[in-house]
């Protein structure tokens, strides 16, 4: 039997979390709103703006996880990514929010270009960081309690990007000068956790091989992996879903509630149950199935943004239901990183490579991009519906168009792609076997 993982390494591994879930956050939450409502960049040239670094890291990532599954095979570590991306991501993500130029055009070109640094930075700590848990235990129970606490940080991370970050900047006046400010406060606190992670994930031996693969040929070898893309495209919709309910959170607070304070109690709503779910979503999938429990909570997801919509006006209806919508994220996220490391390893029995690297490359560029296309959906919804865009220190009324499609964008909208997403999980199932359980949990998360 295998020695269960100290709690302290658990916990090292998933301090890291609490960075990443800042970086995932915070630009698809107030990014947008940051280039339109205080740069006065408009509404479609900032969705650009956001997508397109997001795109290249797309091609980036399957590029950075052969990278590490090649350092991997060398050195028997990770480490060196890690602790690139770890040091040099928070200043970027500082630059990002503090525009220098006065002119709308300038000023989405310089959010543009350290949003694509940023991103790329981010890949390098992101991929090697998601391939540790296929290679932290031989243990599928092991493996599933470092996911439960990675996602528990992870909600952390998301907090304080939904609740810290737009309470900085509200605090210091708003506008450039309170984004600055944000900025730089979360930065630090997205460093001090990704280099706490670095340096107490060094004991994790990385095993890829028997030898190191090319880009190329590591695509080659993970093509038969039908489990692995079925489950990378059910995250994507849910993904993009989510991504988009990031965007539209600002908007929706300030457009349709009155009060842009509100954003973070908003987020705070829709993340903060997510940590006490996912105890009891790890029960319930050893009980009734990984793969059961996840299609539960995408159908919740999508049942809660179907009943926002005639409730968009109401905030105790629109905190209420964020509560919900925590509940069943905390559903998809959990489960979907449980289902990521048995398909690798499920591969490796196929082809006789462990390639977690190259895995984990493929599937975080699918989540970047679906992160990333949240936001610029949003955006398109916006300039569909006639938005008006501004600087901070010139608000406009928004016509009746503008506000019906901020409501659609943030309820309807995700709620049909999270349905999209059920169809994959079934031939996942049907891929694997009718009921893949997580193994029992003899250690407490």
């Amino acid at each position: 039997m295998t020695a269960a993982l100290p709690r302290r390494r658990l916990l090292g591994y998933g301090v890291g979390s609490i960075g990443t879930g800042v970086f995932s956050s915070v630009p698809g939450l107030l990014l947008l709103y940051y280039l339109t409502d205080v740069l006065g960049v408009s509404a479609a040239i900032a969705g650009a703006v956001l997508v397109v670094p997001k795109a290249w890291d797309v091609l980036l990532n399957p590029i950075v996880g052969a990278a590490s599954d090649r350092e991997a095979v060398r050195t028997g570590r990770r480490t060196r990514l890690l602790l690139l991306g770890a040091l040099t991501l928070p200043f970027l993500f500082a630059a990002m929010f503090a525009v220098p130029a006065d002119s709308p055009g300038a000023a989405a070109v310089w959010a543009g270009v350290m949003f694509l640094l940023a991103a790329s930075a981010f890949a390098c700590f992101q991929v090697p960081y998601v391939a540790l848990p296929a290679e932290i235990s031989d243990d599928p129970s092991e493996r599933g309690r470092a996911m439960a606490w990675r996602v528990v940080c992870v909600t952390l991370g998301i907090l304080v990007a939904g609740g810290a970050a737009p309470a900085l900047t509200d605090a210091a006046g708003g506008g450039r000068a309170g984004y600055a400010l944000m900025g730089a406060a979360i930065g630090l606190v997205m460093g001090v956790a990704m280099v706490a992670s670095t340096a107490a994930t060094r004991w994790i031996p990385s095993r890829p091989g028997p030898r190191p693969l090319g880009l190329a040929a590591a695509l080659r070898t993970a093509r038969g992996n039908r489990p692995f893309f079925l489950l990378v495209a059910a995250c994507v919709a849910q993904i993009l879903a989510v991504g988009i309910m990031l965007a539209g959170a600002p908007y929706i607070a300030t457009y349709r509630l009155d009060d842009y304070g509100l954003t973070s109690a908003m987020f705070i709503c829709m993340v903060g149950p997510s940590a006490f779910a996912v105890p009891v979503w790890r029960w319930l999938s050893h009980r009734y199935g990984v793969v059961e429990c996840y299609i539960a909570g995408v159908l919740l997801l999508a049942a809660t943004g179907l009943a926002s919509y005639p409730l968009i006006t109401s905030v105790p209806g629109v905190l209420l239901l964020a509560g919900l919508v925590g509940v069943g994220y905390a559903a998809v996220q959990y489960l979907s990183l449980v289902l990521l490391p048995e398909t690798v390893h499920a591969d490796a029995g196929r082809t006789g490579h462990a390639q977690s690297g190259a895995f984990t490359g493929l599937y975080t560029a699918a989540e970047t991009g679906a992160l990333a296309l949240g936001p610029g959906v949003f955006a398109l919804v916006l300039a569909a519906s006639s938005f008006r865009s501004s600087d901070f220190d010139t608000p406009v009324v928004q016509p009746g168009s503008a506000l019906t499609g901020m409501s659609v964008g943030f309820t309807l909208v995700p709620a049909a792609l999270l349905l999209i997403s059920v169809p994959p999980l079934l031939a996942y199932r049907r891929a694997t076997g009718p009921r893949p359980v997580e193994e029992a949990p003899e250690h407490a998360v």
